[in-house]
């Protein structure tokens, strides 16, 4: 188990930016407005050879004024909880507030380590600042700049020092398979991503827009290892009006071309709406594998043909990703949830599946066979052969005479058919088009 060293602080000290340092990249949401970072944001980095998992939380206010400040807290208390190492960091350019004691006096009662980061100390000539915060009663304090990255390498190796000893030769942990959770606001996406992990890893309002960061959490199911990545809701292009409202959905799309499968969370109180086929066709060209989660089952006056009638209109309605299955859950009753770990297990096995080229040439000729590809312009298209050239997804070099020749038609009825002969249920399947003599084909058009 890796150590664990929580970020946290109250709200707009530059925690995020911290975490985007020590991550190295941009991943946490970083804007100079409060409450920007909700829910805890998890990643593994590694500091001198010693591998840890930073975690970023929301800004803790010791009197929050609505029920999501409320939750704020509850979650950055919860990484308090788990953390080996907590991070407290403060603003240099403020100096200590009566917030900073109230949250100094919080930590000092959890009996975890604590490192104290002074940011903001964005030159030289500023770093006498730390000084003040002695007062907090928590050691030394270390001057950094996040933005600038100055004073991370003192700060790091005072983090590494509080941490327990390492286990010798500790085994690295594989990630585990990617899910992704997406679909548009208030569906119930951290309601299922709570069910499935069976613990309140995120905030769950009835308020729109309460997670903004695509969140990973960790769990396992008979010895597997899964990442579930609960993510903003989707909206329009033409209602997305914050700026961190804009950053969020970039992350959601960014978090489904990361993954291994992705779950489409639909309302069955709602039915299927236009911003549900968008996101399943943003999922569908992510190229990713794809289960569509249909939630709040429970709330649906039932009969006992309502099921089938139901799935048949997600299967008519979202047609252009047939090969999806359609599950039906209820995330606050834990109906069928647990199924979708098996059926994303399925899915992603599918989705890095290698055909065998002697089989898949046997099911190309039959195809042929049974449907000859029609004649454009007065010559007929010959396909000679077919060969997986990649997976994640399924991806089939199909070699022909003219490429330009090949209508979108035939093609979608020769993935119909390889569907029918291979277990792709779940993954996108992609052609490549290529001469079977480019010589000839230049030849030909020229």
């Amino acid at each position: 188990m890796l150590p664990v060293v929580a970020i946290v602080g109250r709200p707009n000290v530059g925690k995020s930016t911290l975490f985007n340092r020590l991550v190295g990249e941009r991943w946490a949401i970083v804007d100079d407005r409060p409450g920007i970072t909700r829910d805890r944001l998890y990643r593994e980095i590694e500091w001198l050879n010693r591998r840890l998992v930073v975690v970023d939380t929301g800004g803790i206010e010791p009197y929050p004024a609505d029920e999501i400040g409320k939750n704020v807290r509850a979650q950055a208390e919860l990484a308090i909880d788990e953390a080996d190492v907590v991070l407290f960091v403060v603003d240099g350019q403020t100096g200590p507030l009566a917030d900073d004691v109230d949250v100094a006096e919080k930590l000092r009662r959890s009996g975890k380590p604590i490192v104290l980061a002074v940011n903001k100390i964005d030159h030289p000539k500023h770093l006498e600042r730390r000084y003040d915060f002695y007062a907090l009663g928590l050691g030394e304090p270390y001057g950094v700049s996040a933005a600038h990255g100055t004073g991370i390498g003192e700060l790091m190796d005072a983090v590494l020092a509080a941490l327990p000893p390492a286990p010798e030769e500790a085994p690295r942990e594989e990630e585990g398979l990617r899910i992704a959770i997406v679909g548009r606001p208030n569906v119930g996406k951290s309601s299922l991503l709570n069910a499935l992990a069976g613990e309140e890893r995120a905030i769950v309002s009835p308020v729109p827009g309460t997670t903004r960061d695509a969140v990973d959490t960790v769990v396992e199911r008979a010895g597997e290892r899964f990442v579930l990545v609960d993510t903003a809701g989707i909206r329009r292009r033409g209602r997305i009006y914050e700026r961190a409202e804009k950053y969020s959905v970039l992350r959601a799309e960014l978090a489904m071309r990361r993954a291994d499968v992705v779950f489409v969370v639909l309302d069955a109180t709602v039915g299927v709406v236009e911003q549900d086929k968008h996101i399943a066709g943003a999922a569908e060209r992510a190229g990713r594998g794809l289960l569509l989660v249909v939630n709040k089952w429970d709330l649906v006056d039932k009969d006992d043909k309502t099921y089938d009638r139901f799935v048949k209109t997600v299967r008519e309605e979202l047609d252009f990703v047939a090969y999806a299955p359609v599950e039906i859950v209820s995330a606050r009753t834990g109906q069928r949830v647990e199924r979708l770990f098996d059926l994303a297990r399925q899915v992603a096995e599918n989705h890095a599946l290698r055909l065998p080229t002697s089989r898949l040439n046997d099911v190309l000729q039959e195809a042929i066979a049974l449907t000859p590809p029609p004649s454009r312009g007065g010559a007929p298209l010959r396909i000679k052969y077919a060969t997986q050239v990649g997976t994640k997804p399924p991806t089939i070099a199909l070699f022909v005479n003219d490429p330009e020749r090949l209508h979108f038609s035939y093609a979608r009825y020769l993935e119909n058919r390889f569907r029918e002969a291979f277990p792709l249920t779940g993954t996108p399947l992609r052609f490549v088009i290529k001469p079977s003599d480019p010589a000839r084909t230049r030849s030909e058009r020229s």
